[in-house]
């Protein structure tokens, strides 16, 4: 007989992987140890994520009960890995902790999905996304209670969950699997923008054995597309011109922005800059993008040439000149959704950087 596993996440047991972590011991310390997630509530530690018509927030205790109703059902456990059927009543109560921790040490993000009739907020099912970070790979999970299925819940909540994840962790890839007999969860992973990547078989505890499984994985590109560029008329790659600038302040630390949800490459971080407008110089291009990203004003003599990039990507081929500048007026503000970092030269190497940005991130970490 197979040993028995423990309950876990119903937000990732479309996974055999996604099994929660008894809390770790840590040893006592002679200070008072500095504010940290651990000692926020978890609804202080993760801002809600809105969709259209939904709100994607931590669970919290008093989610136990209606959860507990959604999911003591054949119907929803059958189609998962790790949970049991039926569901003891107190193991809502634990579980629910234990996604408190995980979202506090990071390794785990899984959220009640919830949504409104009239002044009140119904708990319609759950979505997460567990860790592995060695991987770089994070695991989707998710499910909805059968009262609403067939409203598209499952499609607006994992696709957020999947873009939001993509633009804010440090991962390549996501991996899903869904029983060969549950066709709705897998056209929800391909309307999302997954690919199924093989088959393979799962241990269900519902079940009380193995079952076949599509297994299923996205990157960044199959999310968000591929960066691209109009293409040449000889049917070669066209070439596109890109200015960057490495900001350096007095402190000798380099600014970086993190590409923001929705845009190719979301998630990585990048040098400010962009795109040359038709009869612009680089320098011009710069000055512009600077003021629209950033909010700040530089000349042209404030511009100083440090290196280029010319790297071969799928749809095109960008040629990109990086800037130095160490003085400019105003202060810089993410004025385009993005995420700011000013970087001592020695970490720069630690950020995930667009492929042509990485030769030019070892130059200029020797060079500081």
């Amino acid at each position: 007989m197979p040993r028995q596993p423990r309950p876990a996440s119903p937000a990732a047991a479309e996974s055999p992987s996604g099994r929660p972590r008894a809390p770790r011991r840590r040893a006592a310390k002679p200070t008072a140890p500095p504010p940290s997630l651990h000692a926020l509530a978890p609804e202080e530690a993760f801002a809600p994520l809105i969709t259209e018509r939904l709100i994607l927030r931590p669970l919290l205790p008093h989610d136990a009960e209606p959860m507990f109703r959604l999911i003591d059902d054949w119907e929803v456990t059958r189609n998962l890995a790790i949970v049991p059927f039926p569901y003891p009543r107190d193991l809502a109560d634990d579980w629910i902790a234990s996604t408190a921790r995980e979202l506090a040490d990071g390794t785990g993000y899984t959220l009640a999905i919830t949504g409104r009739d009239g002044d009140q907020e119904v708990l319609l099912g759950v979505v997460g996304l567990r860790m592995d970070a060695k991987a770089r790979t994070a695991t989707l999970g998710y499910w909805i209670g059968r009262r609403f299925w067939g409203f598209g819940v499952a499609t607006e909540a994992a696709g957020r969950v999947v873009r939001w994840g993509f633009a804010n962790l440090a991962i390549d890839r996501m991996r899903a699997d869904v029983a060969t007999d549950n066709p709705a969860s897998a056209a929800v992973l391909r309307r999302i923008g997954f690919r199924q990547s093989g088959e393979g078989s799962a241990f269900s505890v519902a079940r009380k054995g193995d079952r076949p499984v599509y297994l299923f994985e996205a990157t960044r590109d199959d999310i968000f597309g591929q960066p691209g560029a109009e293409p040449a008329a000889d049917g070669e790659k066209p070439v596109l011109l890109v200015a960057a600038c490495a900001l350096i302040d007095v402190d000798g630390r380099v600014l970086l922005a993190r590409r923001p949800e929705g845009k190719t490459m979301a998630g990585l971080w990048e040098f400010p800059g962009g795109k040359l407008h038709p009869g612009e110089t680089p320098e011009t291009a710069l000055i512009r993008e600077l003021r629209e990203e950033l909010g700040i004003d530089v000349s042209v003599a404030c511009l100083a040439p440090f290196a280029f990039a010319s790297h071969a990507y799928e749809r095109f081929h960008l040629l990109m000149p990086l800037y130095l500048c160490r003085r400019w007026k105003g202060i810089a503000r993410p004025r385009e959704n993005q995420t700011l970092k000013w970087v001592r030269p020695e970490r720069l190497p630690d950020y995930d950087v667009p492929p042509a940005d990485k030769p030019l991130i070892s130059m200029l970490r020797d060079f500081l």
